[in-house]
Formats: C-alpha cells, sequence, structure tokens
C-alpha cells in the first residue's frame, strides 16, 4: 500500500499535526532562518515520529551549528523503521558531525540515505566519526554523500574509505568531495574502499578541484576494475592535474567495463594532450553496450591528433544513442574537425547529439563540410552545435552553415550556437 506523504514548510504546522501518524514525511524548511534553538523545537517533535517510513527534511541553506546538528542527530535514535532518508543540511554553520553519524547507527532498517552536507565546517575528526558510523548501517543499498567545499584531508578520506568498503550491500553510491583537500594521496586511499564494492552498479564520483594527478587518477582506475557489475559510471574529474599518464591509466583500466551502457568523464581543465585522449577512445571502443556517453576534455590541448583518434573509436561504440561531447578551447582545426564529424557519421544508431567545439580553429568552409558529414546520421533527431569564438563571425557565414545541417531530413530539433 502507497503510503501519502504528509509535506510541511513551517516548524509550527509540522508541531500541530499528528506526529506519531506520520510514516512518509518531507519537511521542507530550506531557506528559513533555522538556528539551534528552532533545532532544539525540531527534536521534539522528530522525537515522537516513532512510526516513520519515509523522512526527507531540507534544512539547507540557514545557521545551523553545532549543537543544532548535535541534536538533530538524538533524534533519531528511536527510529527505528526508517529505511529511507534524505538530509539536506548544505550551507550551514557546523563542523561536528560525530552526534548525528550515532543517530543514524540506530536506524538499523536505513536501505536508502542520502546526506547532503556541502559548503560547512566538517574536518578530518568530523568525517572519521561520521563514516565509523555510517558502517553500522549494513542495510545500506542506496547512498549518495555530499561533502564538497568542507576542509577534509587525506585523514578523513582514510576513514571515509574504510567505511565505505564495509558496506558491501551498496549498489548505488554518489560521492562528492569536490574542492576539499584531498589530493592524491586521499584519492588512492578513496580508491581502495571500492575493492569490497563489488556489487555497486551505479557510481557517482565528484572528485573536482582536489589536485589529483597522474598517480590518483591510476589508483581510482585500478582499484575500479573490482567494480565488475558497473552499468553507469560517471566520473566528475575536472580542475585536476591527472595529464596524460593519467588518462592513459584510466583509459587503460575502463576497457574492463564492457557492461557499461552509461559513461560520464568530465576531464576538463587537466592538462591531457593528444596521447591522453587517445588512450580514453581505444577505452571507449571496447564499450559495445553503451548507450549513453558524456565525453568532457574541455581547455585541454588535445588537438587534431586527439581529436581523430576520439572520433575512430567511437564509431565502434555500436549502440550509442545518446552523445555528449565537450571539446571546447582545444585548438582543433580542420583534420580533427573533418575526422570526428566522419566518425559521427558511421554511429547509426545515434539519435541525440551535442557537440561542443567552441573556442577552436574552425571557420566557415570546415563548419559547412562537419555539416555535409553529420548529414549522413540518418537517426539523429536533436542536434546541439557550439561553435561560438571561432572563425564564424559572420551573419552570412552563420546562414550558410544553419542552411546546411538543415539538409538533414530527420533533425526534429536543431540548435547552432556562434557565440
Amino acid at each position: 500500500m502507497i503510503q501519502q506523504i504528509q509535506y510541511f514548510d513551517t516548524l509550527e504546522d509540522f508541531s500541530n499535526s499528528s506526529l506519531q501518524s506520520h510514516q512518509v514525511l518531507y519537511i521542507n524548511l530550506s531557506d528559513s532562518e533555522i538556528n539551534d534553538d528552532d533545532a532544539l523545537d525540531l527534536f521534539f517533535y522528530l522525537e515522537k515520529c516513532t512510526n516513520l517510513l519515509d523522512l526527507t527534511l531540507d534544512l539547507s541553506y540557514n545557521q545551523i551549528g553545532d549543537l543544532g546538528i548535535y541534536l538533530l542527530g538524538s533524534a533519531f535514535d528511536n527510529c527505528n523503521n526508517l529505511s529511507n532518508l534524505t538530509l539536506q543540511l548544505s550551507h550551514n554553520c557546523f563542523g561536528h558531525v560525530s552526534r548525528l553519524g550515532s543517530g543514524l547507527a540506530n536506524c538499523t532498517n536505513l536501505s536508502d540515505l542520502a546526506l547532503y552536507l556541502d559548503n560547512n565546517y566538517i574536518g578530518d575528526q568530523d568525517i572519521q566519526d561520521l563514516s565509523s558510523d555510517l558502517a553500522k548501517c549494513t542495510n545500506l543499498s542506496n547512498l549518495t554523500l555530499k561533502l564538497s567545499e568542507n576542509k577534509i584531508g587525506v585523514i578523513g578520506v582514510i576513514g571515509l574509505s574504510s567505511a565505505l568498503s564495509k558496506c558491501t550491500n551498496l549498489s548505488n553510491l554518489t560521492l562528492y568531495l569536490d574542492q576539499n583537500e584531498i589530493g592524491a594521496t586521499g584519492e588512492s586511499c578513496l580508491s581502495s574502499a571500492f575493492a569490497n564494492c563489488t556489487n555497486i552498479s551505479n557510481l557517482t564520483l565528484h572528485l573536482c578541484h582536489n589536485q589529483i594527478g597522474a598517480n590518483g587518477a591510476l589508483a581510482l582506475g585500478s582499484a575500479l576494475t573490482n567494480c565488475t557489475n558497473l552499468t553507469s559510471l560517471k566520473l566528475q574529474l575536472y580542475y585536476n592535474l591527472i595529464c596524460d599518464e593519467g588518462a592513459l591509466g584510466l583509459g587503460f583500466a575502463l576497457k574492463n567495463f564492457t557492461n557499461l551502457t552509461n559513461l560520464t568523464l568530465q576531464l576538463g581543465h587537466n592538462k591531457i594532450n593528444a596521447i591522453g585522449a587517445s588512450g580514453l577512445g581505444s577505452a571507449l571502443g571496447n564499450y559495445t553496450n553503451l548507450s549513453d556517453l558524456t565525453l568532457n576534455l574541455s581547455f585541454n590541448q588535445i588537438g587534431d591528433e586527439g581529436a581523430s583518434n576520439l572520433g575512430h573509436s567511437l564509431v565502434n561504440c555500436a549502440n550509442l544513442s545518446n552523445l555528449t561531447l565537450i571539446l571546447d578551447h582545444n585548438q582543433i582545426g580542420e583534420i580533427g574537425t573533418l575526422c570526428l564529424g566522419s566518425a559521427l557519421a558511421n554511429c547509426i544508431y545515434l539519435q541525440n547529439l551535442t557537440l561542443k567545439l567552441a573556442a577552436n580553429k574552425i571557420d566557415e568552409q570546415i563548419a559547412l563540410c562537419l555539416g555535409s558529414a553529420l548529414t549522413n546520421c540518418t537517426n539523429i533527431s536533436n542536434l546541439k552545435l557550439y561553435l561560438g569564438e571561432n572563425q564564424i563571425n559572420k551573419s552570412q557565414q552563420q546562414l550558410k552553415v544553419n542552411s546546411k545541417f538543415l539538409k538533414s531530413k530527420r533533425l526534429v530539433f536543431l540548435k547552432i550556437y556562434f557565440q
């Protein structure tokens, strides 16, 4: 029987409700000037919701400090029946989360947990305490943990990795560690956690702005080879220091994921040249089951050679139907653009294509040739093409390029961006 969701957006309305009767509850107090005193009231109300099965509590963008988080953690001590919890605490002003962790450890039936703790003051010891308690939630199958923009370093990542390695029933994991201080050493420690997470089928890792170098990328790729059941993988690694060596190592490891149907690789701003792009392309060529691919190599230096080799590899993705290829700011000229176009024309099942080639070396004639090639993509119905900051500045040139693409009879939606 599907339970009706009870929704509240003020503390007063929630306090006046029948607290013990709630089973599926959504409380939205985001951006409501909630402070520690309000958290005390919320604690008393939640403590009486002893029959909760599913709770979404949004307290983001408030003024909750350490005392408020302590009280909130205490509220979960008796939530023995809770199986689904989404707790949004982004953009507050707390750092100590150990009591929150111990409260969650009492929720022994938790199977789905989403914790949004980004943009606070959580440090190494705090994340170690939280992680050790999360490891006690042995029934977790779906976990989202957002820890971006805190103060987490290598020691904190070691504790987090140890906890994740004990969550052997996880099938879906989304982890945000953007803009912390984990570096290559922290990345290597985090990677070790995946050795035991063999049941994961959907994995999303956000590790941008962390000074991860080639060794960190190599360790990540090596560790992920243990996740043999992966069907969906999303790696957000832009603004790091991966370079060609790291891209090659990552590509070599990714060759083993032949069951992948959905892949996102965000590798912009990583000093990757043609060699690294070619290595990644070689890995992509093994994905015969891949249907959805997003590859971001913007603000690198792959040039014509890298773009050409990447295109040749995409031809082998025989079942590709949705492709987003972001290659802005890469010094790609005529050869690379035409090879890409020719390769994409051979992706016969491609239906939705977003191709970003802004700020390269593409003029009107090259764009027209690209249009000729893409009109041979017989099944494409939706096309977005980004050509800004190239050499197609005059309105007459832009009209010619638009007209060339409009000759494709199957297109339902076409948008070309020249700025």
